[in-house]
C-alpha cells in the first residue's frame, strides 16, 4: 500500500498555536518536506521532532516532487510544512499535492494557523465574501496594472506584501483606489509586535512612512471591496455625454489602461469611474 501525504499547518509566530495532532504527525512520518531546513529545524527541535527532513522550495519542487511520489508509492509517509502557516498558501507544495492526487495517494490536511484567515478575522471588513490574491507584482508598473484590475471587485481583497515594498505598495493603492479607501494592515500576527490598523489609505501611507517599524516583518493587507459606491443598487458609473464620447473614441484606438489615462487628463473625471465605464464598454463590444 502507498503511504500518505500530510499537509501540516504550523504557527505563524506563536509556538503555542501548534496543535498536538500536528506534532504527533510530524513525529511519526518517515520524512518531512520543509521550505527552509534552518527555519523549520528550530520549530522541530522545539517540539522534539527528530524526523528526517528534505528541503522543498520553489527552485527544486518541480524536480523533487516525482521522487517524493515514488517514495510515497513505496509506502513512506511524508509531511509538508512551510516556514509558517498552512502550506501551499503562497508557499511550495502545489506540484507535489497535484501529483499525489493524480497517483491516488491519500492527501490528509492537518489544519491550523493561516495568516490570511487570522488577519481577516480581526480586520473589521466584510468576511462573507473575500478573495486571496497573494503577493502583488514587485515592480511598480505591473503592480499598478494589477491594482487597476481590482477596481470592480466587490469582495474584500487580501494580499501579502514584503516589508521592503509595503510603502510603495500603499502609495500605489492611494493612486489607484483613492486616499479615502479603507484598508487594514496586519503585521507580525501572533508575535510580540503584532499590529492591526484599520484606516484610510491616505492615513496609512503617512503612518507607515513616519514609522520604519511598520516596514518590518510579515504583512497582510486587507482591502475593502468596491461595493457599491457606483453600483450598489445596480447603477452604472455616471459620465456626462462628452466624457462618454471621448472615452469611446479613445477605446477604439487604445487599450483600456491607455484610454483611461488620457481620458482622466482630458475630461477631469475620476479615474475609477472612467475605468469602470471603460470595462463595461469593452464588454459590450
Amino acid at each position: 500500500m502507498s503511504g500518505e501525504l500530510f499537509i501540516v499547518a504550523t504557527p505563524i509566530g506563536n509556538y503555542d498555536d501548534m496543535s498536538e495532532r500536528a506534532v504527533e504527525i510530524l513525529q511519526r512520518v518517515d520524512l518531512i518536506a520543509v521550505e527552509d531546513s534552518r527555519h523549520s529545524g528550530r520549530l522541530l527541535k522545539h517540539f522534539g521532532v527528530s524526523t528526517r527532513t528534505q528541503a522543498m522550495h520553489d527552485h527544486n519542487e518541480k524536480s523533487l516532487a516525482p521522487k517524493l511520489i515514488e517514495q510515497l508509492l513505496e509506502g513512506l509517509n511524508i509531511a509538508i510544512i512551510s516556514d509558517a502557516g498552512t502550506p501551499l498558501i503562497s508557499d511550495p507544495g502545489y506540484k507535489l499535492v497535484q501529483l499525489a492526487q493524480q497517483a491516488k495517494i491519500r492527501v490528509i490536511p492537518i489544519p491550523g494557523p493561516s495568516a490570511l484567515v487570522t488577519a481577516l478575522s480581526a480586520c473589521g471588513l466584510a468576511t462573507d465574501r473575500f478573495c486571496f490574491e497573494g503577493f502583488l507584482a514587485p515592480k511598480k508598473g505591473a503592480r499598478r496594472t494589477q491594482l487597476e484590475s481590482y477596481l470592480n471587485e466587490s469582495r474584500t481583497m487580501i494580499f501579502y506584501e514584503a516589508p521592503h515594498r509595503i510603502l510603495a505598495c500603499l502609495t500605489d493603492m492611494v493612486e489607484v483606489f483613492g486616499s479615502s479607501h479603507t484598508v487594514v494592515i496586519a503585521r507580525e500576527l501572533t508575535k510580540t509586535f503584532e499590529t492591526i490598523r484599520h484606516d484610510s489609505l491616505g492615513n496609512l501611507v503617512s503612518w507607515v512612512a513616519a514609522d520604519t517599524n511598520q516596514q518590518k516583518g510579515e504583512i497582510v493587507l486587507i482591502v475593502d471591496g468596491f461595493k457599491n459606491k457606483s453600483n450598489a443598487a445596480g447603477d452604472e458609473p455616471q459620465l456626462n455625454g462628452e466624457s462618454e464620447r471621448i472615452l469611446k473614441l479613445l477605446l477604439a484606438e487604445l487599450s483600456v489602461k491607455q484610454a483611461v489615462k488620457l481620458a482622466v487628463d482630458i475630461c477631469g473625471e475620476k479615474k475609477k469611474v472612467l475605468y469602470q465605464r471603460a470595462l463595461q464598454l469593452k464588454e459590450m463590444h
